[in-house]
């Protein structure tokens, strides 16, 4: 029998990559049939590249320093993308904003995975929308994993996943319940 071609993900992030260990560990378990080829990050102390290291999967910092724009800096994000080939793009807590000329080149070929149920909560970014959830007293939150487009969180959703809001519940807390679901997802 023919074994099935592994898919290449190349992780973009600037925070821990709690969301890519599940991926990490799916892969490991051989309940996801794909490679993580390299993680990039805009923030060199980031743990997300300490994670990928400690899982001997190349970690490339890429500082915004030098670059004049958004364009240029994403441009040398694709040419990194492009030398390890790989098939997908997933964002984990990247916390910046893609250029149309980057979402144009992988097309299709972008997610991210976002801390709310979309289209609640666009734009928003880590603790600040377990905040915003939890000041505007909703029951239930969760995560949503879309396509990326040149609009900001407004890609196809390809999956969400929820839970309920306790009583005590803390941003904190959320945050905990929500990446739980993110892995999953």
């Amino acid at each position: 029998m023919e074994e099935k071609t592994s898919l290449k993900i190349g992780v973009l992030g600037s925070t821990k990559g709690t969301t890519m260990q599940a991926i990490i560990s799916a892969i490991e378990d051989q309940s996801l049939n794909a490679v993580i080829e390299v993680v990039i990050s805009n923030r060199k102390k980031a743990f997300i590249l300490e994670r990928a290291k400690n899982h001997g999967i190349p970690a490339v910092f890429v500082g915004a320093k030098g670059k004049k724009n958004r364009e240029e800096y994403d441009a040398s994000v694709t040419e990194i993308l492009l030398q390890y080939h790989v098939d997908v793009v997933l964002c984990i807590g990247f916390m910046r904003i893609l250029s149309s000329a980057f979402c144009q080149k992988w097309k299709d070929r972008i997610l991210n995975v976002h801390p709310s149920l979309l289209p609640k909560y666009v734009g928003g970014m880590d603790l600040n929308v377990h905040e915003e959830v939890l000041k505007n007293c909703e029951t239930e939150s969760g995560c949503t994993i879309h396509l990326v487009d040149e609009v900001v969180d407004g890609g196809k959703i390809l999956i969400q996943k929820s839970c309920a809001i306790d009583d005590d519940e803390t941003p904190e807390s959320l945050k905990i319940k929500v990446q739980k679901l993110e892995g999953v997802a």
